[in-house]
């Protein structure tokens, strides 16, 4: 006699959906390597609902995570000189992903599963960014630029309200997954990123990255199911204690 598994005996609510919990586990691609260098360019002080936030993280299971802090240099200087060492490292060189996540950005506990599985479903995609917005009143995604305008730009596209993926020009990286082995194109200019205000223009360290970057043919997006909050403290750009 065949016995079907119902989610209430048992046997357990996955076992009763079998062919689906392994589809699942084969989208997610979590039989593979995923391994997770984790980076945060760190100011003196941490709010501590960001710090919580980070805190749950959940990372792919039974895969290894690095987590490194880049204290007291501007942030893309931290950013490049951070990656640099990782990629200089035996032991953590070879890994699959690079995770970029700010002091001020408060990601879901399951972030970063999603954008891993994001990943794995989308090859052609060398960093996939969760969804926040620029802080205050009149705030922008970051999902910065139209890949379909034959001229690069950096304009804020809207947002999948259902959730999908919104490729770009260009993403932030508040919250950001990469695949490390892009880090090692040695076509890329180097520092990768670096905040620019003079004479040859004006921008922040993350869009400076993808002017060059695209050239080579890498392409990101934005997954607009991982909602990430984009955290002020102080009142800078509105109420204090308010998440954007």
């Amino acid at each position: 006699m065949r016995i079907k598994a119902t989610p209430h005996s048992g046997a357990g609510r996955h076992n009763a959906v079998l062919e689906s919990s392994s589809q699942r586990i084969t989208h997610g691609g979590s039989w593979k390597k995923q391994r997770v260098a984790m980076l945060i360019p760190a100011a003196s002080m941490i709010a501590t609902r960001v710090y919580l936030s980070h805190c749950s993280l959940i990372f792919p299971p039974n895969q290894g995570v690095h987590r490194m802090a880049a204290v007291g240099d501007e942030v893309g200087q931290a950013f490049s000189d951070s990656i640099l060492s990782i990629i200089s490292t035996p032991g953590i060189q070879d890994w699959e992903y690079l995770l970029t996540i700010e002091t001020d950005n408060t990601p879901p506990q399951d972030g970063v599963l999603k954008l891993v599985q994001r990943m794995e479903q989308n090859p052609h995609l060398a960093v996939i960014g969760g969804l926040y917005w620029t802080k205050g009143e009149g705030g922008v995604p970051q999902i910065w630029g139209d890949p379909n305008d034959p001229e690069i730009n950096f304009r804020p596209q809207p947002p999948d309200p259902k959730g999908g993926l919104k490729e770009c020009c260009g993403t932030g990286m508040g919250f950001t997954l990469w695949r490390l082995g892009m880090f090692k194109d040695t076509r890329l200019r180097r520092p990768w990123f670096k905040t620019v205000a003079g004479l040859e223009g004006v921008g922040t360290q993350d869009l400076y990255f993808w002017g060059d970057a695209r050239k080579y043919g890498y392409r990101c997006a934005i997954d607009c199911s991982c909602l990430v909050g984009h955290y002020d403290l102080e009142g800078k750009f509105g109420p204090p204690d308010t998440t954007w």
